[in-house]
């Protein structure tokens, strides 16, 4: 009498499946990935190694003690955005470097950023170099 089953188990594991498996993953987070937009402030930081400054800048520089100045002229805050305009003038492919001390309330430097955003103009937040 013959009681072994019929049916026997294979101990080994196909691999071909798992790897299917983790490429359709792969491509699933990679096209979901672009997809996915930052609601942050695009600002254009310079290298720490080169020159930002050139005939189609203007800069805006923020003391520690919250004082706002356009190309080294003293501004008042309320009269910062006309003043930038009027630097401006037509050319709206002017660029504005905001440069702000460390100690700077946040709030300041983000008044300058609304203002080009609102104008829809260049800028680009200097930092210091390495």
């Amino acid at each position: 009498m013959n009681l072994r089953g019929r049916n026997k188990i294979n101990p080994t594991f196909n691999m071909s499946s798992m790897t299917d498996i983790v490429f359709l993953l792969l491509i699933f987070f990679m096209l979901t990935s672009t997809l996915v937009t930052v609601s942050a402030i695009d600002v254009l930081l310079p290298k720490a190694g080169g020159k930002t400054e050139n005939s189609s800048s203007i800069a805006v520089s923020i003391t520690d003690k919250s004082l706002f100045y356009i190309d080294k002229t003293k501004v008042s805050a309320i009269d910062l955005e006309s003043e930038i305009l009027k630097k401006i003038g037509t050319d709206k492919q002017k660029t504005i470097i905001i440069r702000g001390d460390k100690e700077v309330p946040y709030r300041n430097i983000m008044k300058v950023i609304d203002i080009a955003n609102r104008n829809k103009l260049k800028m680009i937040l200097a930092v210091k170099g390495k």
